[in-house]
């Protein structure tokens, strides 16, 4: 499994903005930022791929924006215009899989997370 730590997380009002990073044990073909909130299922946000081409959820399409830095194994995740929906710890995942799957079970290994707090 990878080692994955990510960093960023943090309270902000409604309208804000925040930077996630990840700093990964090495490069995967896939990266993907997922986030759950208690009681609910841990669901994919947005993924990019060795190519650099990207897939975001519905919900973020336009808010958010995935990046990665190879050079640093650095994954980014840039948050704007939050909501209090976007409450939830943040993971990072990665696969050595050649399709970048949106489900979690296509992803073997994940961070320990990141809180994100947007209040109203």
């Amino acid at each position: 499994q990878d080692q994955l730590m990510e960093s960023g997380g943090g309270s902000v009002q409604a309208g804000g903005s925040l930077r996630l990073s990840c700093v990964a044990s090495r490069n995967t073909y896939c990266m993907a930022w997922f986030r759950q909130v208690p009681g609910k299922e841990r669901e994919v946000v947005a993924i990019i791929d060795n190519f650099g081409r990207t897939k975001y959820a519905d919900s973020v399409k336009g808010r958010y924006t995935i990046s990665k830095d190879s050079t640093k194994r650095t994954l980014y995740l840039d948050m704007s215009s939050l909501q209090p929906e976007d409450t939830a710890m943040y993971f990072c995942a990665t696969s050595g899989s050649s399709y970048c799957y949106t489900a979690k079970t296509g992803y073997n290994s994940f961070g320990q997370g990141t809180q994100v707090t947007v209040s109203s």
